[in-house]
């Protein structure tokens, strides 16, 4: 017997309605999968999000169960923060590294319990955690390609559930998960800085949820986006990603091309009391010996976005470099994540310039803007965080 193997990108269980309401036509490949960037304009997306409610689907995300008597040591040796102090019904971001304490991938991890973790995150990872768990009793299994996820973000999203009949919702807080109805779990998670919930379910209930939340979504102006729309709210919300703003050091070409938490501005994401973990000894070493990079939110003047621009210091001296670059339309400011050569952009924030590069009827023209160097993020709302949410 033949046994099928997919060629091309594989389709998630929500590619039937998420291709009926395309117009773009504009799909990128997610960790294998087919996934849109547009599935009508960046704009309408963008400000769909930011005012009413939208759909994204999640589904490509890598998903691994992580079961046993050793799962919590299992879990501690990966990651750098203190999962035993992730209560039950509880979510994590979690990141970790190797050996040499460079970031491997981020991700959230969910507990059920003492015994049974979920791990989420961007990069392939089941022989690495395989090779993690060694030695102790523990099982990894791939849940990748049977559980399907929706991620419901904005203002109107707690409403739009309500309507769904999932009101049960109202009294979870930001990080919470729980299963509010058989096979339907919810989490108040996602990427965009806004209200916002992700639904997690097998497979085979996936097309049945999608109904059920666009039935309940017309009186909420539910929109389903792709990531172009989202990658400006995160961006706002000042969340980093994979391949953009680091590079996954498994998947890095060259030498040193990896970053460490500390680097990314995770400190307090590294818990050195805990016991060891996965580049525990490096990351000691480096917090002594001084970071080589430091990556930073920055505000850029002017309002043409600088994503990949050069930064200099006193104009002249190259230092970093736009990581994330985009013109918020929320805030009405050219934001950006940046990274640093040290001392720059943490000892030195002064006299910073960003080299910006303008079309202006068929001329390129060359600026040097200012750098600000931010320590909150862009975009800020209580919402996000009101237990029980508002509701419209």
């Amino acid at each position: 017997m033949t046994k099928h193997v997919p060629i091309g990108l594989i389709e998630t269980p929500f590619q039937q309605r998420l291709e009926a309401l395309s117009t773009a036509k504009s799909w990128t490949n997610w960790a294998g999968y087919v996934s849109p960037a547009t599935l009508d304009t960046v704009e309408f997306e963008y400000f769909a999000i930011r005012n009413q409610t939208t759909l994204f689907d999640i589904s490509p995300m890598h998903k691994y169960r992580i079961t046993g008597p050793d799962a919590l040591e299992v879990v501690n040796r990966l990651v750098t923060r203190d999962t035993a102090k992730l209560r039950d019904g509880r979510v994590g971001y979690v990141l970790w590294c190797d050996e040499e304490g460079m970031v491997i991938d981020d991700g959230t991890l969910f507990r059920y319990s003492e015994t049974d973790f979920r791990l989420c995150c961007q990069e392939p990872m089941y022989t690495w955690l395989l090779d993690t768990a060694w030695g102790f009793d523990a099982e990894i299994a791939d849940e990748s390609q049977d559980i399907a996820a929706l991620s419901l973000q904005g203002p109107t999203s707690f409403s739009l559930l309500q309507d769904a009949g999932l009101g049960d919702v109202a009294e979870m807080k930001p990080f919470d998960w729980r299963e509010i109805e058989p096979d339907l779990w919810v989490s108040r998670t996602g990427f965009t800085g806004d209200l916002g919930y992700e639904l997690w379910v097998p497979n085979g209930n996936a097309l049945d949820l999608w109904d059920r939340l666009w039935a309940s979504g017309s009186h909420w102006g539910l929109k389903a986006i792709g990531f172009e729309a989202l990658n400006i709210c995160r961006i706002e919300a000042g969340f980093v990603a994979a391949g953009f703003d680091f590079q996954p050091v498994h998947t890095a070409m060259r030498l040193r091309r990896g970053r460490s938490p500390l680097e990314l501005g995770f400190a307090k994401m590294v818990d050195f009391t805990k016991g060891h973990f996965n580049g525990r000894r490096a990351l000691l070493k480096q917090r002594q010996t001084g970071l080589r990079y430091h990556l930073r939110k920055i505000d850029i003047g002017g309002f043409k976005p600088a994503d990949g621009a050069l930064i200099y210091h006193k104009k002249k001296n190259e230092v970093g470099h736009v990581t994330s670059g985009v013109w918020s339309p929320t805030t009405k400011r050219n934001i950006a994540l940046a990274e640093f050569k040290a001392p720059f952009g943490e000892g030195i924030t002064d006299d910073l310039w960003a080299e910006v590069y303008v079309n202006e009827e068929g001329q390129w023209d060359k600026r040097l803007v200012p750098v600000t160097i931010e320590d909150k993020p862009f975009f800020i709302n209580s919402r996000a965080r009101a237990t029980p949410p508002r509701s419209f």
